[in-house]
């Protein structure tokens, strides 16, 4: 018996619609991650980009639990000298609340070309509307 090997072809890529209000920002990360790499298709294999499109609104209501609002830290650095930035996940909900997401979902996708492929396939927004109606998406119920 052979094993079966999808073509890029034949991929079919559906689009799916979170709503992030009032859910945890890690569980809906990893649900997101998921979808994205293609892990709830039959056919998914670790070397192939077989995942799918997903939106994700209302991305400023997630919730996170314990004292992570004030003790959790956005780092990076420049690369200059003294270019070392960093800022509490209270701050990064107030001016860039699709950045937490995106961060959030990046870290738990393979850290190579696949990886990037997989995120252009993130569409993060803070409202509620957003210009993907044509696609049609399915929403995504996630017990988050």
């Amino acid at each position: 018996m052979k094993t079966y090997r999808i073509k890029p072809k034949d991929v079919k890529r559906e689009w799916y619609i979170v709503d992030a209000t009032g859910k945890t920002l890690g569980r809906l990360a990893s649900e997101i991650a998921k979808i994205l790499m293609g892990k709830h298709k039959v056919y998914w294999s670790p070397d192939q980009d077989l995942g799918d499109f997903v939106i994700v609104v209302n991305a400023d209501k997630i919730r996170v639990t314990g004292k992570k609002m004030k003790q959790k830290l956005y780092r990076w650095h420049s690369g200059y000298p003294g270019g070392f930035r960093e800022m509490p996940l209270e701050w990064m909900l107030q001016h860039n609340p699709e950045k937490v997401i995106k961060l959030a979902v990046k870290r738990m996708l393979p850290k190579n070309k696949l990886g990037h492929r997989m995120m252009k396939r993130l569409k993060v927004y803070a409202a509620p509307e957003h210009p993907h109606q044509a696609q049609q998406p399915k929403p995504l119920d996630i017990k988050a």
